[in-house]
């Protein structure tokens, strides 16, 4: 397993529209999704998605029992979700802080839907689908909207609520936020 680098904001990769897996069970996607875990964990993510480090496939992992980037979420189960499609389960739409390992050092509060319906597979092509709402919720939407080159900065819809982590919670340690 392998730490890698991730892209910051600013690099045309984070950009781009992500391609399908077309191939599960394989040397290669294990290696990727160990390596992805292990720069996760790394980094206290709460998740990642492969663009980010470099890789342009519908790849998104995630998950967490306790976060200190997110000291107050609720512990979300790890999983890998490879082609995802998301539905919204209501219209309601709730703001909340989030950051980004694309964008260390800053948070900012998105609207996203409240609950959501997710389905898609895991490495070996078994399918999941999942209902869920609050922050896993959040966090589902906020990694798959980097298989779209979508990073949270361009849904801010108030940027007086969009500033350095040090700054906004400066109860935080900020090295926990890179």
């Amino acid at each position: 397993m392998t730490v890698r680098e991730i892209l910051k904001m600013g690099d045309p990769r984070l950009l781009r529209q992500a391609e399908p897996v077309t191939a599960f069970g394989t040397p290669e996607l294990e290696s990727l999704i160990a390596d992805m875990f292990e720069t996760m964990h790394a980094v206290n993510g709460a998740g990642l998605a492969a663009p980010q480090i470099g890789v342009n496939l519908q790849l998104v992992i995630f998950g967490f029992k306790n976060n200190v980037r997110y000291p107050d979420a609720p512990a979300v189960p790890e999983t890998v979700l490879i082609n995802p499609l998301l539905r919204p389960l209501s219209e309601e739409l709730e703001d909340g802080w989030e950051g980004c390992l694309s964008v260390p050092g800053m948070r900012g509060v998105v609207p996203r839907w409240t609950q959501l319906h997710y389905e898609g597979v895991d490495q070996t092509g078994a399918r999941i689908s999942r209902d869920v709402d609050g922050f896993h919720a959040r966090v589902v939407q906020h990694e798959c909207d980097h298989l779209n080159g979508i990073l949270y900065p361009m849904r801010i819809k108030d940027f007086t609520q969009f500033g350095f982590t040090e700054v906004l919670f400066p109860e935080l340690d900020p090295n926990h936020d890179d």
